[in-house]
C-alpha cells in the first residue's frame, strides 16, 4: 500500500512541475522543466549522500572503532540480504540516526554519539534494522527525489511570479494563466509540492518502522527507544532539507502541523509497532 501511495505522490509532484512550467512557457516551459528535474535528479543521485555526510561532519568508523554498532549493522546487512552498508558516527549528543546512499550497494547508515550512549542494545538493533528498512526499500533514493523535484517547483514559481509580472513566458498564441492565474498558481504550487512530498516521507516512514520490526525481531524495542523525548531535551542542529532522512524529526522541537511534518506522529508509530508485537 505504502508502495502504491508513493508512486501516487510522485506523479502528482510531476504533474505539478510539468503545469508549471506550461504556465511559465507552453509545450517549451514543460520540457524545461522537465529537464530542470532530471538535471536536478541525476546530481541528487550521485552526490546527495556525500553532501549529507560532509554537512553533519559524520566520520566513518569500522570494527575497531566501534564494535557494536559495526557488528549490529553486519547482523542487520546479512539478514536484509544487502551488502555491509558504510557506518558512520555523527559527532553530537543529540540522539538521532538516518540512512543515505542511491542503492544498497552504495549505502551508509550514520547514527550520533548522544544516541549509541542513552540506548541499550536491543534499543540501537531496533533503529538500525530501521535506517536498513530504509536502504533495503530505496527510501532515500525516493525521498531525494522527491525533494529535489518539490524544490524544482519552488524554483519554478519563483520564476512564473517575475514573468507574470513583467508578462514574459508563453508566446502570443498560447493562452496564459493570467496576472491573478499566474501569481496564484505560483504562491500554491510550491505549497501543494510540499504537502506531497512530507506526505511520501511520512509513508516511507511507516515502511521503514515495519521493516526494521521485522529484521531484528523485536518491535518493542523499537517502539520503546528514547529517542522523541530525547531529541526534545538535546535539540540536533539540523538543516530543514535534511530532516526527513532521520529516524526522528531533528526539528521536533519547533511547533510544526502534521500535513507539514517529515515524520508520522510519535504515537502513532509506537502503536503500529506495539500492534506488531501482539
Amino acid at each position: 500500500m505504502h508502495h502504491v501511495k508513493t508512486a501516487i505522490f510522485l506523479a502528482i509532484l510531476t504533474a505539478i512541475l510539468i503545469g508549471l512550467g506550461g504556465a511559465l512557457g507552453g509545450k517549451t516551459g514543460m520540457i524545461i522543466a522537465l529537464a530542470l528535474a532530471g538535471g536536478m535528479n541525476f546530481l541528487a543521485y550521485w552526490y546527495s549522500d556525500r553532501i549529507v555526510l560532509s554537512m553533519y561532519g559524520a566520520q566513518e568508523v569500522g570494527p575497531v572503532e566501534a564494535p557494536e554498532l559495526y557488528s549490529i549493522v553486519a547482523e542487520l546487512a546479512r539478514r536484509a540480504n544487502i551488502p555491509m552498508p558504510r557506518v558512520y558516527i555523527i559527532p553530537t549528543e543529540a540522539p538521532n540516526a538516518f540512512a543515505t546512499g542511491r542503492s544498497p550497494q552504495h549505502a551508509a547508515v550514520a547514527a550520533t554519539s548522544g544516541i549509541l550512549r542513552i540506548l541499550t542494545r536491543d534499543e540501537l538493533m531496533g533503529v538500525m534494522a530501521h535506517e536498513i528498512g530504509h536502504v533495503l526499500h530505496r527510501d532515500t533514493l525516493i525521498a531525494t527525489i522527491a525533494a529535489t523535484i518539490a524544490g524544482a517547483v519552488s524554483m519554478l514559481a519563483n520564476w512564473l511570479q517575475w514573468a507574470v509580472l513583467f508578462g514574459m513566458g508563453r508566446s502570443d498564441d498560447e493562452e496564459g494563466p493570467g496576472l491573478a492565474g499566474g501569481i496564484l498558481m505560483a504562491i500554491i504550487a510550491p505549497i501543494a509540492a510540499a504537502l506531497v512530498q512530507m506526505a511520501v516521507s511520512r509513508s516511507r516512514e511507516y515502511l521503514a518502522d515495519e521493516a526494521g520490526a521485522q529484521l531484528s525481531g523485536k518491535p518493542l524495542a523499537l517502539a520503546s527507544a528514547k529517542l522523541h523525548q530525547a531529541t526534545h531535551m538535546i535539540p540536533m542542529d539540523a538543516n530543514p532539507a535534511t530532516a526527513h532522512l532521520f529516524i526522528v524529526n531533528p526539528l521536533s522541537g519547533r511547533s510544526l502541523a502534521n500535513l507539514f511534518s517529515t515524520h508520522p506522529p510519535v504515537e502513532e508509530r509506537i502503536a503500529r509497532l506495539r500492534a506488531m508485537a501482539i
